[in-house]
């Protein structure tokens, strides 16, 4: 995939600001966990949690922080319960659990399975004394002394520690990543932001080179399928990605590349038959240069009304007809981006346009 990092995207994208890694949040990888000290594990302890399901329930009643919690997940697969274990403060991610199982989908299981396995209501499964396979996410398998349910209603464990108290089958990274969890590659904080996806790349494989006899001969001349890929580019989703990150109050500010126009003449009166046709002057020597995109704005409107629109859609070049040349003969330039103004003789308009082009164009 390939993602623009924006603050109203509806992806979540994992990048490493240190060396480079990113992913996106399905499947972005984590660096293991350190392991805790083992060497004081306390008592295992039953504990009454009247109607308290949820970690935060449990949390508030216990008084203790999700990330000293284990949740019990129960999922099937093959047709067979398997329970998945997870900090408290932690998500499964499906997509990796998935994998893990060797499955094309996980799925949870039904209300009345979890309370078959565990012999009590939901929100109380825990592993100890778990008869099924336990995946174990790797932030789990270093915790110690945790609270998880006791698979009786209403009642949770505390100062439970695995090895001692139950047998985790398989530890595997199984859950999304988070704030501040680390790089894989080189053990800097992970940055999490949101972001918008702009393109992505699928391998067909032979699916489709084997359906159509797309072959070819290899260096040794032995028949082979083509191997295929795909590509897509979301063209309105590029362009809502860049004015998301190049705007302010007055509308878009676009880069010369993508600008509908690189520059807007606006006569202020177009009443006053010198300023139109020192418009028309100046945009008819504009567009006959094939290297610039001009638009003339000619409407019988307000001044404020012509400038806050060419803001709005952000031509980066203004040129302006306006008091200026009436006292003067001066034409009025000024730039979307900075804001700048520049006063300069009709004759030198194009030139001046030109080198503000080539500036542009480089920035």
């Amino acid at each position: 995939e390939f993602m623009v990092p924006s603050g109203v995207g509806e992806d979540i994208l994992i990048r490493c600001l240190k060396c480079g890694y990113s992913a996106n949040r399905e499947r972005a990888e984590v660096a293991p966990i350190p392991g805790e000290n083992r060497s004081s594990l306390n008592p295992l302890k039953e504990v009454h949690t009247p109607a308290k399901r949820t970690i935060q329930e449990v949390s508030a009643f216990l008084k203790v922080s999700p990330d000293r919690m284990v949740k019990t997940m129960i999922y099937i697969s093959n047709g067979q319960p398997v329970a998945v274990l997870l900090r408290g403060d932690h998500e499964v991610n499906e997509t990796k659990l998935t994998k893990v199982l060797g499955l094309e989908n996980a799925v949870l299981a039904d209300q009345n399975t979890i309370e078959h396995i565990t012999g009590a209501h939901v929100g109380f499964a825990g592993p100890v004394g778990l008869n099924i396979k336990i995946i174990a996410d790797q932030a789990v398998s270093v915790l110690q002394n945790f609270v998880t349910g006791a698979n009786k209603s209403d009642m949770h464990l505390l100062n439970v520690n695995h090895e001692r108290d139950f047998k985790i089958d398989r530890i595997a990274n199984v859950r999304y990543v988070t704030k501040g969890d680390k790089c894989p590659k080189c053990n800097n904080v992970l940055d999490v932001s949101q972001g918008i996806e702009i393109g992505h790349v699928f391998k067909l494989g032979t699916k489709y080179s084997d359906a159509l006899r797309a072959k070819f001969l290899d260096n040794s001349g032995v028949e082979k399928s083509a191997i295929m890929g795909c590509y897509g580019i979301g063209v309105n989703r590029i362009i809502a990605s860049f004015i998301e990150r190049s705007h302010d109050e007055n509308g878009i500010i676009w880069s010369l590349s993508l600008a509908p126009y690189h520059v807007i003449v606006i006569p202020v009166n177009v009443n006053d038959p010198d300023s139109i046709c020192a418009a028309n002057n100046i945009y008819d020597e504009l567009k006959n240069d094939a290297s610039i995109e001009v638009l003339l704005d000619d409407r019988d409107q307000r001044p404020g009304v012509k400038f806050k629109d060419a803001d709005l859609i952000g031509i980066p070049i203004k040129i302006i007809i306006g008091k200026k040349f009436t006292e003067n003969k001066e034409i009025e330039i000024k730039l979307r981006k900075t804001g700048e103004t520049f006063l300069v003789k009709p004759e030198d308009v194009k030139s001046k346009v030109k080198s503000f082009i080539d500036t542009l164009s480089k920035a």
